[in-house]
């Protein structure tokens, strides 16, 4: 597989306010939960470059290996809290829309553990890591080069 279009220097103002949008996320949402989420919605989309990069900035922040070897199974693994099942079945809804819809169930599930802002905002996590997998399935950089911020806690 080679790369495609170097989409990063094709529009350098979208991938900054991609970056930017990420940038602010994260600083909103507990650390672990938001490479969590991109981790799974990135499994689910069968994005190499992304789980490599979501992998290791999950380690890098410090991150078990066993819940990250779990999460493709997180419902039958008893190493995640409720509200991180919460938000993880968010996300398939919200990544595997066509199939599973946003159902009341799975929205009345977060209630208990997330506020309004926080509930956009994880909203908002799913959203992006989405838009950043189809950019990675389409352009296809190469998984394995990323290495996480030397601070990525």
């Amino acid at each position: 597989m080679s790369t495609r279009v170097d989409y990063i220097k094709a529009s350098p103002e979208c991938f900054q306010a991609m970056l930017a949008l990420d940038s602010k996320l994260k600083s909103k949402l507990d650390h672990a939960l938001f490479h969590l989420v991109k981790l799974r919605a990135s499994q689910i989309n069968g994005c190499a470059y992304c789980i490599d990069m979501h992998w290791k900035d999950a380690r890098a922040g410090g991150e078990t290996e066993q819940r990250l070897y779990g999460l493709a199974a997180w419902r039958e693994s008893p190493y995640y809290t409720n509200a991180e099942r919460a938000a993880l079945e968010w996300t398939e809804c919200l990544t595997r829309v066509e199939a599973k819809g946003a159902p009341d169930a799975a929205y009345d599930a977060l209630r208990p553990h997330f506020n309004d802002a926080q509930i956009a905002d994880l909203s908002w996590t799913i959203a992006a890591i989405n838009a950043w997998n189809r950019m990675g399935i389409g352009f296809q950089p190469r998984p394995g080069v990323y290495q996480p911020p030397k601070h990525a806690h």
